[in-house]
């Protein structure tokens, strides 16, 4: 069985891999329309383009939100590119931003006309010096700096971003107003994934009918999606919404896929042939797929170790309660007496749900119980002490392991 890289017409990435100067960009994709902002706001609106950052949010309600705050509160608003691919197993953002910069550029400056901003940030774990060798190309309305990230899980947070972008650190803070009515020094401020802004992009050059012939008609358009099989090289894939799993990630002697990334789920092989590419579930645009061989209680517990570790610390659900849960869940990932270890993971989760700082932990606790769920057989054949697996290579990219 084969798995062709190539899924559909390639709307965000450069053919053949090669990344794209701004001649060819321009060749390629033609010139940025700016138009009337109201007009575009209502192509945005009819063309259905969600976030690509995790949320799924609908792009037209943020940035119209972000428009009438700074209306409102006479302040200009800020836009915030967020390139800051802090999970480990997603390379998506960071494909785009070397293959199709431009694109992204584009997507910014259209957002910046519809908002209303005068000022743009792009916000990157990597890569900082070719972009701001791309944007010396470039003759902007709104000046953008790029703006160099730490390497951390929670560099990217919303919150986070606007503190850094602020002259503060890049730790996730309770927001309340959100950042879209206050944020980057107290101004109404657009946070967007860098893959959004792109699709951003397209939609003003050709339209709502084009972007939805993608897609589902309740989830249009396209997604960038990290693919890791055992065995190969971990790619990067344009797939529409809606595209079986099975087209994507090979399912045959595998036991289970995760979907989303480390803040997803554990899906088992038999659902996740019966499931489509879905935006209420991608996250981070991660699919891994779990050889039968492979124990998914011993994953798990490297990634919520991982996940723990990278706490801001600034909270008791991410101080206390993920390293309490990562250690709880080597004693399940190991053959051996379980006592009430499995029944307090569970408890635990649900005390640390909800009330973070930011979803930090709402997400490990996501990735928790799609563990226990779709491991439970294994769960209950290591408290006999045994595994069923057979190959103890790590599977998920784990930062300080490497």
């Amino acid at each position: 069985m084969t798995f062709p890289d190539v899924y559909m017409s390639p709307r965000l990435l450069a053919p053949g891999g090669a990344p794209a100067d701004l001649p060819t960009h321009e060749q390629r994709y033609g010139a940025l329309p700016y138009g009337d902002p109201d007009a575009l706001l209502r192509t945005v609106a009819e063309s259905g383009l969600t976030g690509r950052g995790g949320a799924a949010f609908p792009v037209y309600r943020k940035l119209v939100s972000v428009a009438e705050a700074g209306r409102r509160t006479g302040r200009s608003p800020v836009v915030v590119a967020n390139g800051a691919e802090g999970e480990p197993a997603s390379r998506k953002d960071r494909t785009l931003l070397q293959l199709s910069p431009h694109l992204v550029l584009d997507g910014i400056q259209v957002a910046a006309a519809v908002t209303g901003a005068k000022e743009a940030h792009l916000a990157v774990e990597d890569g900082a010096s070719y972009l701001e060798s791309a944007l010396a190309h470039r003759r902007d309305p709104v000046p953008v700096k790029v703006l160099r990230l730490s390497k951390r899980f929670l560099s990217g947070q919303s919150s986070a971003l606007v503190q850094y972008v602020g002259g503060g650190a890049a730790l996730p803070t309770y927001k309340s107003p959100p950042v879209r009515e206050r944020g980057v020094n107290r101004a109404p401020t657009l946070v967007q994934n860098v893959e959004t802004l792109a699709h951003l992009a397209l939609v003003a050059r050709y339209g709502a009918d084009w972007f939805r012939s993608a897609g589902t008609p309740a989830q249009p358009g396209s997604a960038l999606c990290t693919v890791h099989v055992p065995g190969r090289e971990v790619r990067v894939v344009e797939a529409p919404f809606g595209m079986p799993l099975a087209r994507l990630v090979p399912l045959h002697g595998m036991s289970a896929v995760l979907v989303g990334g480390y803040h997803g789920t554990w899906v088992p092989v038999a659902e996740a042939a019966q499931l489509g590419l879905d935006a209420a579930n991608m996250g981070a645009g991660v699919l891994a797929a779990l050889p039968a061989d492979r124990c998914g209680l011993a994953e798990t517990a490297r990634v919520l170790r991982y996940l723990a570790l990278q706490s801001a610390g600034q909270c008791g659900p991410c101080l206390n309660g993920l390293p309490r849960i990562a250690a709880a869940f080597r004693t399940l990932a190991a053959p051996g007496p379980q006592g009430t270890t499995r029944d307090d993971v569970a408890r635990w989760a649900g005390l640390v749900e909800g009330r973070g700082a930011c979803h930090h932990p709402d997400g490990t606790v996501r990735l928790v119980r799609s563990a226990l769920t779709t491991f439970a057989t294994e769960l209950d054949i290591h408290a006999s002490g045994l595994c069923t697996a057979t190959d103890a290579a790590p599977l998920l990219p784990i930062p300080e392991e490497n």
